[in-house]
């Protein structure tokens, strides 16, 4: 109770004016590429350039992520470069509910679109029923759970799983998305009672479907006329079909009707406000799946509605670089110093047991042997021999690949 009342002070007090001194997570929780990489044919992938002032934070981002997307069934769109630039403040300020309309609600930390649970139509075109997008358009969802909207948009309306580890329940999840309220969105793991020491569990959605046969009344309660009823529940219009069908329960989750909670979390243990990806027992997305229907926080104008995602700073701005260490105190793991002289520290990543580090040069030829680390183990490797330029360090497992680029300077 303390921590909450402690985290709500937070919430309210006027926030410090010296940020563009200080680098927050809004700021460095991004995924940059650094290296000119690319992905769907051949656009730039993730995050081109995070810029900052003291009240925002500007992300630069074509939607195309760095995994492997595509094919979408029966989709007819192809994804494409959407030159997006949306702001996020670093002053969030709890608001009246707002519902999250179509399109982006919210940005992925590689810079994809996150869309809410509607796929823009609705029964009989009456927006009273709206269809639920993870149920009407899971045939078209990538190996990734994503697809392009018809401007080329890729995004997800549900857990971007390709984007992070969210099977790993033995630690809080990470930052792997912000609303455009300013709010952080985490994975499906959190502290159980809201502090770090209180253990690790699954976040809880507190929806669950509504026991109906007919679509005659909203989830309030609320009755309908005639002309606006939906479909009776048949196996042609099941139960999830449409968002309507869901009903918001206070406690019989972990979360609040947005879909989040005030707690400490890793990047925030003061406390914060944050929304979380909702799973079932069973691994599966379970409603609302990201935001809830509305936002927690007041919206700062900009980021939603028809060609919005195209900020233009009016006020001074620095660009962020990250640092080596700063991507190491994020992730758990990383490669530092970097910029690098003639020696690098590797830390390898707890998730699995062992792994195998390889230095590759830019041309993708092995320029440090590969070598053996244990989980959370760290060496250091010798960079004396390497001209300067910039280098790939791949870390594989079993179970997993990852890759971080190395800059040597001297």
């Amino acid at each position: 109770m303390v921590l909450r009342l402690l985290c709500v002070l937070a919430l309210l007090l006027p926030a410090p004016i010296l940020f563009a001194q200080s680098v927050g997570p809004e700021v460095a929780a991004w995924i940059i590429n650094a290296d000119g990489a690319v992905g769907y044919h051949n656009i730039p992938s993730n995050v081109q350039n995070v810029r900052y002032s003291d009240d925002n934070v500007y992300v630069s981002c074509t939607c195309i992520p760095g995994y492997d997307i595509g094919p979408w069934p029966g989709n007819p769109n192809q994804a494409r470069n959407q030159d997006f630039v949306f702001r996020i403040t670093r002053h969030p300020q709890p608001g009246m509910p707002l519902a999250t309309p179509n399109g982006h609600i919210g940005v992925w930390t590689n810079g994809v679109s996150i869309f809410n649970a509607r796929d823009a139509r609705s029964y009989n075109n009456g927006g009273v029923w709206n269809q639920n997008a993870i149920l009407v358009e899971a045939s078209s969802f990538d190996a990734c759970l994503g697809h392009p909207a018809p401007n080329g948009e890729y995004h997800h309306h549900l857990n971007p799983t390709c984007l992070y580890n969210d099977r790993d329940s033995r630690r809080h999840s990470p930052i792997i998305g912000y609303a455009f309220d300013g709010y952080p969105i985490y994975g499906a793991y959190g502290y159980r009672g809201g502090d770090a020491d209180s253990g690790i569990t699954r976040m809880r959605s507190s929806y669950r479907l509504r026991s109906i046969a007919v679509r005659e009344t909203l989830a309030d309660g609320a009755a309908l006329q005639p002309s606006q009823y939906g479909p009776s529940v048949s196996v042609q219009y099941p139960l999830g079909y449409y968002v309507e069908d869901f009903e918001y329960v206070q406690g019989l989750g972990d979360l609040d009707e947005h879909n989040g909670r005030i707690c400490a979390t890793p990047e925030y243990p003061a406390g914060t406000y944050a929304y979380f990806v909702t799973l079932d027992a069973d691994g599966a997305a379970a409603y609302p799946y990201t935001l809830g229907p509305t936002y927690y926080g007041a919206l700062p104008a900009g980021n939603t509605g028809p060609g919005s995602g195209h900020a233009v700073p009016t006020e001074p701005v620095i660009s962020y670089t990250p640092s080596g260490v700063e991507y190491r105190e994020r992730v758990g793991w990383g490669a530092w110093p970097n910029p690098a002289s003639t020696s690098l520290t590797v830390l390898a990543p707890e998730s699995a047991e062992r792994w195998r580090a390889t230095l590759y040069d830019a041309a993708g030829a092995v320029v440090v042997a590969p070598f053996t680390l244990g989980a959370g183990t760290q060496s250091i490797v010798s960079l004396g021999h390497l001209p300067e330029g910039r280098y790939l360090l791949r870390l594989e497992s079993f179970e997993e690949s990852r890759v971080v680029q190395v800059v040597v300077a001297r």
